[in-house]
């Protein structure tokens, strides 16, 4: 694993060059510009201010502010995440030009789809504080956890984009596969509601490694609570798990590249 950090390291340059190529790509000739960063976690907080309204109905329990935000700060690392695995996936199909012709760290392609995502969360993340400062949510210590639940998540992401990469190489219905998958995930994770809801089987849906670093920003941001700190080092342990496995599946994989394109 030292020698895989070693050599990507030495290809850091062409990594940055890479990742602002796709930035540019993603944003050329683009009327609405970094407003695509905003529109995906936006969509995703009217489809969960839907929920919740349906939700408050059924219960006769009043709508609040508090969950507007909380829907809010789940969405964005979402909204993140998703984008992530999707341009991961087809990062090697669509520069087959450059797989085949040089040698580089081939595993830089997906690292760049993840970096170009970077910007799109940055851009999401400055909106979404706007948002808060609006609901008055407030600010306490505890968003000193936020950098190392962002930093989790993005691993966790390209531990999987780097596995998703190279397996749609092989096996071109992968990417329709993600997209099904990516589409009824949401149900699955806590990003419209809070697990608590479940009772006993709230433990059931932090085993999704997503769930505990979404209930943790919620937890930090808008409760002022520690994140649960046992399901944050679950979450921490899968995503270098991943990450390792995925890196040495695309190692191995790597000399096949050629003959899959």
């Amino acid at each position: 694993m030292r020698a895989k950090l070693a050599e990507l390291f030495r290809y850091r340059e062409l990594l940055h060059r890479l990742t602002w190529r796709e930035i540019r790509i993603k944003y050329k000739q683009s009327i609405m510009g970094l407003l695509w960063a905003v529109l995906m976690p936006m969509v995703i907080v009217l489809a969960g201010l839907l929920v919740r309204l349906a939700m408050s109905r059924l219960s006769g329990e009043p709508f609040s502010a508090r969950e507007v935000a909380a829907i809010s700060v789940k969405a964005v690392p979402w909204a993140f995440f998703v984008a992530s695995l999707r341009f991961c996936t087809s990062s090697l199909i669509a520069n087959s030009n450059l797989v085949t012709r040089i040698y580089f760290p081939k595993e830089i392609f997906p690292l760049a789809a993840v970096g170009s995502q970077l910007l799109d969360l940055l851009v999401a993340s400055g909106v979404l504080t706007l948002v808060l400062l609006v609901l008055r949510v407030g600010a306490s210590v505890h968003l000193l956890w936020v950098p190392l639940l962002l930093a989790i998540l993005i691993v966790l992401a390209a531990g999987l984009g780097i596995f998703l990469s190279a397996a749609s190489l092989f096996f071109r219905d992968v990417k329709y596969l993600v997209e099904v998958f990516l589409t009824f995930a949401i149900f699955f994770t806590p990003v419209f509601y809070e697990v608590e809801l479940f009772g006993r089987w709230a433990p059931l849906l932090l085993l999704n490694p997503v769930a505990p670093l979404l209930e943790g920003l919620h937890a930090t941001v808008v409760e002022h609570q520690p994140p649960p700190l046992a399901w944050v080092g679950y979450s921490l342990a899968v995503a270098l798990v991943v990450l390792v496995g995925a890196w040495t599946f695309f190692k191995r994989a790597e000399p096949a590249f050629a003959e899959s394109i």
